[in-house]
């Protein structure tokens, strides 16, 4: 490109949307917008063109203004049959997906990659058989995030979104607690997380839907009401089923590994993993009965909801009487 080709590229745009395209959330467009960012920086820089030639430092000036403004207050909109819903840059990134903040009360999950709108398709569809079950089993609908629309089915090359339920304020994922107790958990602190956590798997179990990828990101923890929200649910399927994708960053149980149909058991696996990471490594009963839920045929594993017996006479035997115990993360500098 020569400096006359950037001068009027630049001198001509009214707004950095007519320089670099629609604002989007897109990381290929976005990814396009940068190269054109430099391309045009490479030529009007005033090192490149010298002292003299004011007409390029302050194309130049103009230029870095409309990518910061196109970079940094990035909103788009995102429309359904029944919503519109503006997003601006992702809080949260998870296997397949970026999560965003709208301008109302949701939260809007994107899927990065087209190829991969199946998987939110199949998020869709799990979460509306729970949504039906928790109808006559209302106990256990906060176990679940709560679907409020979706993309439908969009033209070849779009990313499908799901717009949820916010589940902010005050939540953090199992991951936030982890990293904020790195020697773990005392024991009866992770009894009532994993007693909901068992709760939600067997809720699911009983309606034929294997999770598929029971991760610390995916649990979703609220110290002060000592809530557990089960999230992530793009990997379901159908009990029996193999599932339609896997991550590289989960750990999964042998049957996924050698690409076998995936069973409640598999959740049960996952779940007791899970435990393994997050507990305190002096808490020994407990790691012990993580680990016996872990055999490798799945046919030896409990389901979770005989475990849920199990686990709480373990822990009337380990701390006798139920009683309600504060739990917070440390503030900063603690």
């Amino acid at each position: 490109m020569t400096t006359t080709e950037a001068l009027e590229l630049v001198e001509r745009a009214g707004s950095a949307e007519a320089l670099f395209g629609p604002r989007t959330t897109d990381p290929d467009k976005r990814r396009q917008a940068k190269r054109l960012y430099r391309a045009l920086a490479s030529v009007l820089h005033p090192d490149v063109v010298g002292p003299g030639d004011t007409r390029a430092h302050a194309a130049s000036a103009v230029l870095t203004r409309l990518h910061h403004e196109w970079t940094h207050s990035t909103t788009v909109e995102l429309r359904t049959r029944t919503g519109v819903y503006r997003i601006g840059e992702p809080f949260a990134v998870g296997s397949i997906a970026n999560l965003y903040e709208s301008d109302g009360p949701h939260v809007v999950k994107v899927v990065r990659n087209p190829a991969l709108n199946p998987l939110l398709h199949g998020e869709w569809q799990a979460l509306r058989r729970l949504e039906r079950f928790t109808d006559r089993n209302q106990w256990l609908r906060p176990f679940y995030p709560r679907l409020l629309d979706t993309s439908g089915d969009v033209a070849k090359g779009s990313r499908a979104f799901t717009v949820l339920d916010p589940l902010k304020d005050g939540f953090v994922t199992l991951k936030d607690v982890q990293d904020a107790y790195p020697r773990g958990l005392d024991g009866r602190d992770y009894a009532w997380m994993h007693r909901r956590l068992l709760k939600a798997l067997a809720g699911a179990h009983q309606i034929g839907l294997v999770h598929g990828a029971v991760t610390a990101e995916n649990v979703l923890v609220h110290p002060e009401q000592h809530g557990i929200v089960l999230a992530g649910w793009s990997f379901a399927v159908e009990e029996g089923q193999r599932l339609l994708a896997t991550s590289k960053a989960i750990a999964y149980p042998p049957e996924v590994a050698a690409q076998e149909p995936v069973t409640a058991a598999t959740d049960v696996h996952m779940a007791h993993a899970l435990m393994l990471e997050t507990l305190a490594h002096d808490e020994d009963r407990q790691q012990a009965f993580a680990k016996g839920c872990m055999q490798d045929r799945p046919s030896r594993r409990p389901d979770a909801r005989d475990l849920l017996d199990e686990y709480d006479e373990l822990l009337e035997e380990l701390y006798g009487p139920r009683v309600f115990r504060p739990f917070a993360l440390p503030t900063q500098g603690e």
